[in-house]
């Protein structure tokens, strides 16, 4: 038997390790939810990208990038319903890679319905899927159809409130490190009456805090100001809820790291998500880097106010 003959037929062992070293990232999600702005990045930081490849070529292309070796091995495959060979059945292609030793990382790229609207009516473009229909009806059917891919996503990006050098830079702070492996805490300041993020895993709730609006020298600052910050933590309360939120992540990650989570959203809200949450999500997200994490802070919401 050849070597490459052994290979394909031992899945184990060195070949599938050799395999797992390689980064594959699928990036699928809703039409108009921001994929191309994601292929970019991607394509900025070093990644081979294929752009609306049928689904029955992901094995294929999985092994191209392996057999090239070396730094080539950084591929992202860009699923589209507008390719005629789109299956909904991306679990079992999933699968199979995994059955290769391949693991891959799927990100769903999404945003509100009439968001979608909106970036479709600017474009003058119709739905790839609407048909006869109305925008909504082609927005609807998509939905349905990548209902799966969504469940098995590893990262969802909710690109409803993104421009797009927001949504670059997410995707750059996601792989454009060189431990693209290594689980990545996002830090996300949000305000309550703009709607919970959907992509989060904790969602924590500074409200008990004295809000900063109520006093008129630090009203129209933010979070990120120093006398902002100082207020905010200086209130009862604050160190010991920064404190057990630190330490329950630093205590939970190695096990979201041996079930292969990469990427794990903290949600801090307030009211507005203007002041309290920011300057909470900014010594959180402080104190799980000292913890050597890695995490970074960003704010869904400010300057809405």
């Amino acid at each position: 038997m050849s070597q490459s003959a052994e290979s394909e037929a031992t899945p184990t062992g060195g070949a599938q390790a050799n395999r797992a070293d390689t980064t594959l990232v699928v990036v699928t999600g809703l039409s108009g939810g921001g994929r191309s702005t994601v292929a970019r990045a991607l394509e900025n930081v070093g990644f081979y990208v294929v752009d609306n490849l049928p689904q029955a070529l992901m094995i294929e292309m999985a092994e191209l990038v392996f057999a090239a070796g070396g730094a080539a091995r950084r591929a992202a495959m860009v699923l589209d319903v507008r390719s005629r060979a789109f299956s909904t059945d991306l679990a079992g292609a999933i699968r199979a890679l995994k059955e290769r030793g391949f693991q891959p990382q799927v990100v769903f790229v999404e945003a509100d319905d009439d968001v979608l609207i909106r970036r479709f009516e600017s474009v003058r473009r119709s739905h790839p899927l609407q048909g006869e229909g109305r925008l909504a009806d082609g927005i609807a059917v998509e939905r349905g159809l990548l209902e799966e891919a969504r469940d098995l996503a590893d990262v969802i990006i909710d690109t409803s409130q993104l421009n797009v050098n927001q949504l670059r830079r997410r995707v750059e702070e996601l792989f454009g490190g060189e431990d693209a492996r290594r689980l990545r805490v996002t830090v996300l300041s949000f305000g309550f009456k703009y709607g919970l993020p959907p992509d989060a895993d904790f969602v924590l709730d500074a409200r008990f805090l004295p809000n900063p609006y109520w006093v008129p020298e630090l009203r129209e600052h933010t979070g990120r100001k120093p006398d902002v910050s100082r207020y905010v933590l200086g209130q009862d309360g604050a160190e010991a809820f920064v404190e057990t939120y630190a330490q329950l992540i630093g205590d939970t990650s190695p096990g979201f790291e041996r079930e292969g989570k990469r990427y794990l959203t903290v949600a801090v809200g307030c009211t507005g998500g203007k002041h309290r949450s920011v300057a909470i999500a900014e010594e959180l997200a402080s104190r799980l880097r000292a913890a050597r994490l890695a995490a970074n802070a960003q704010h869904r919401d400010l300057g809405r106010e």
